[in-house]
């Protein structure tokens, strides 16, 4: 049984300058790039209400409308994982995403992911782009995400992400001695030799990061971080730039410098940690029908938390030698 997916999205204009296929490969990743350039073809893709070619250059906030018929081969299947929901109302959904729990259905993780639960809980999501999901977090990264749930919302939120506008701080912990806070300017991009990582070069996207500390000890430091862009690992590839790798991070963290004089409690800690030490603590963005500006806050996991405790209760003690 086919379905019909009828909506709309806004291109962003990060893509200026880029081929229309090749955009929308981007932000419908759940389709082939081959599949988009028929259906673009066919004219069930249209850019500002035109039929274009697939090769055409975008030059940002051009409006899409997609007019699908979906097979039940194309479609992901909804299943029953359950989700932390902080806030939902017809055209919102927050939710406090658990660490290991991978967002979007990819080649390694056909199933089992983010969208696959948001299609149970609301399967009005199948009308979506993304299924409503319009900004990520890394599968080992927890705390706030919004999805949209309606088409009205979907425009809304990708707007106020590509013009800035939305909120996202994020708290981590890094190796390393901070003096005080900072900024990290530096354009983003895939790694020229290891493709599952993402680096600093300059034919990369351009990529602002800020940060401050909340806490110092002794060679680690508890960090607030806020994204001005959206770069792929963008929070994990600047701190660990400026030398200040987050705790966990095996991908971007390969040769740490772990706190002289620690414990040997306190090093089993910080090296046995299981994941990224990033949360994304607070989000704050526009309402898309009220206009109301809306935030959501969410407390740190405990694995977190247990190292704050562990560095605090020893700090003064016998973890720092």
């Amino acid at each position: 049984m086919s379905e019909s997916l009828i909506s709309t999205l806004t291109l962003p204009f990060s893509h200026e300058g880029q081929r229309f296929d090749a955009v929308l490969a981007e932000l419908l990743p759940e389709h082939s790039r081959a599949r988009i350039q028929q259906w673009i073809k066919e004219g069930h893709i249209l850019l500002e209400g035109q039929r274009v070619k697939p090769k055409e250059k975008v030059i940002g906030g051009e409006q899409v409308s997609l007019n699908l018929t979906l097979q039940p081969s194309e479609r992901w299947e909804a299943q029953s994982i359950p989700l932390d929901v902080v806030y939902e109302d017809e055209h919102l959904i927050v939710l406090n995403k658990p660490v290991g729990l991978v967002v979007h259905p990819a080649a390694g993780n056909p199933d089992g992911t983010l969208v696959n639960a948001l299609l149970h809980h609301y399967p009005e999501l199948a009308c979506l782009p993304r299924a409503g999901i319009v900004h990520r977090l890394d599968k080992d990264t927890s705390g706030l995400m919004v999805v949209a749930r309606s088409a009205v919302a979907h425009t809304s939120l990708v707007n106020q992400l590509q013009s800035r506008t939305m909120g996202r701080q994020y708290e981590a912990l890094v190796l390393g001695d901070v003096t005080g806070g900072g900024s990290v300017d530096a354009p983003i991009g895939r790694h020229p030799n290891q493709r599952l990582k993402m680096a600093v070069i300059n034919s990369g996207k351009p990529a602002y990061t800020d940060y401050g500390v909340l806490q110092q000890w002794p060679g680690v430091a508890h960090l607030r971080v806020k994204l001005k862009t959206g770069r792929t690992h963008q929070i994990r590839v600047h701190l660990a730039h400026v030398r200040l790798p987050i705790i966990g991070d095996t991908l971007y963290a390969s040769n740490p410098r772990y706190p002289r004089g620690a414990s040997p409690e306190l090093l089993k800690t910080i090296q046995s940690f299981g994941r990224q030490a990033l949360h994304a603590k607070r989000l704050e963005l526009v309402h898309p029908a009220t206009n109301e500006l809306m935030s959501w806050e969410i407390d740190l996991p405990e694995d977190m938390t247990h190292l704050i405790a562990l560095l605090n209760e020893r700090s003064a003690g016998d973890a720092f030698a």
